[in-house]
């Protein structure tokens, strides 16, 4: 499979032949292939075209321009068949995962298979080569999080292995996809994590802001939220205006927005989810990692009044010093890197004055809730010295900080160890500040 949005350098060419088929500039998003066209005869790209992208045919023999399959923008990657490479179909991620294949038995095939597990969301992994025996992962309350091997010639399904072994399917808890409005008017979506045994409300609540931004949360089983959610707390995770997933229009309206309306749409979701009764506004803490760790971070500085405790890992503190670092890291004050974080955070460049105003660091006499930082040493997509700068400024503030080092750990948490290390760290912080119960 291949992502379905991607981002390059400032220009891209293709040559066949000894022709120049296609050329075009690309200042942040930039062409991509998607894979070998059903017929073997062409390659087909996507093209950035005013936000959204427009599909290119390219013929593999003359480089000449074909036909396009008419794909439409509806899709986040292409499913492509295990022997001849060739798209047989698209995957689309919305409320659920979801599958479309051009071949009409194909289709019938896997229509079949999702009726066997109603009301889960179900990825396809692998298949044999005559796509008669599939692999696949199911998510929800019946199976949990686990891997079966589905039979297409008898349709029975048998279980290969659960995804966490320790983790049984009553210990998940419900996942739903809401949406709730912005002070102005914008719909978001979000995932809302339902804590087990306990009627939906009043509940404590932890807003997990996904990192990125650019990116999305998933329908799949996830650890972070649902290990919250088994301590008790309702767990929100809003898909808030410059996240990947719900179409151009809605990432689009977060450039700029960084500090801004990218962070009270997050506080947005607090106060709906209090009108309607289902948490309880004086027990709302903000975790996040990443951008989302900016976020957490933002919580208590630019967004004041909201949360009693900010949980930040890998987090952001200071942008202007980012960027800085991101452009000597990069050997280069214009780059798609710097030009990518810029359009985000509604700045010219890495010099800009306004960031100032969104940046957690200036802001960090003006924190009133504990703060816990965690972040790995060796990360080199947000260097640890984010939060060393931040625990310092906060203790000479006299603020409430306590701060986690993650030794020999990189940005994404890729040890289980520091991972389980950055989990206990966390709810113990939130049961100490934010009590469940």
């Amino acid at each position: 499979m291949t992502r379905r949005r991607g981002a390059g350098g400032s220009c891209w060419r293709m040559t066949a032949t000894g022709r120049k088929p296609f050329g075009t500039d690309a200042s942040i998003e930039s062409p991509y292939v998607l894979g070998i066209a059903p017929d073997g005869n062409s390659l087909i790209m996507m093209v950035p075209n005013n936000g959204d992208a427009t599909e290119r045919q390219i013929g593999l023999s003359d480089g000449r321009e074909q036909p396009p399959l008419a794909l439409g923008n509806d899709f986040d990657s292409v499913l492509a068949d295990p022997v001849s490479r060739r798209i047989i179909g698209t995957m689309q991620l919305s409320t659920a995962t979801s599958y479309k294949f051009f071949d009409d038995g194909d289709q019938k095939s896997w229509d079949s298979l999702t009726r066997a597990f109603p009301g889960e969301n179900i990825g396809l992994v692998s298949w044999s080569d005559d796509r008669k025996h599939v692999v696949v992962r199911v998510d929800g309350a019946r199976s949990g999080a686990a891997y079966f091997l589905v039979d297409l010639n008898t349709y029975r399904a048998a279980e290969l292995g659960r995804v966490y072994g320790d983790i049984a399917p009553a210990d998940v808890a419900e996942v739903k996809f809401i949406t709730y409005s912005a002070a102005d008017g914008r719909k978001i979506p979000a995932y809302l994590t339902l804590p087990a045994g306990k009627a939906a409300k009043n509940l404590p609540l932890i807003v997990l802001p996904h990192g990125g931004p650019a990116v999305r949360d998933t329908p799949e089983f996830d650890w972070w939220a649902q290990a919250l959610a088994s301590r008790g707390y309702a767990v929100l995770q809003p898909q808030f205006r410059g996240s990947d997933g719900f179409g151009w229009e809605h990432m689009a309206a977060g450039f700029g927005e960084w500090g801004r309306k990218m962070q009270t749409d997050l506080s947005d979701g607090v106060r709906a989810l209090t009108a309607d009764g289902t948490v309880d506004p004086k027990r709302v803490c903000i975790v996040g990692a990443s951008y989302g760790g900016y976020a957490a971070l933002a919580g208590p500085t630019l967004d004041r009044g909201v949360y009693r405790c900010a949980v930040a890992v890998s987090g952001v503190s200071d942008p202007h010093e980012f960027l800085e670092w991101s452009s000597r890291r990069e050997h280069a004050d214009d780059s798609r890197g710097l030009r990518y974080w810029a359009r985000f955070m509604g700045v010219t460049d890495k010099d800009d004055p306004k960031l100032t105003a969104i940046s957690p660091l200036a802001h960090a006499a003006d924190v009133d809730v504990p703060i816990l930082l965690i972040h790995g040493r060796d990360d080199t997509v947000v260097p640890i010295a984010q939060s060393e700068d931040m625990e310092r400024a906060l203790r000479r503030a006299g603020k409430t900080v306590t701060f986690v080092e993650l030794g020999g750990e990189d940005h994404w948490l890729s040890k289980s160890e520091t991972r389980l290390k950055m989990l206990q760290a966390t709810v113990a912080f939130l049961e100490a500040n934010n009590p469940p119960n």
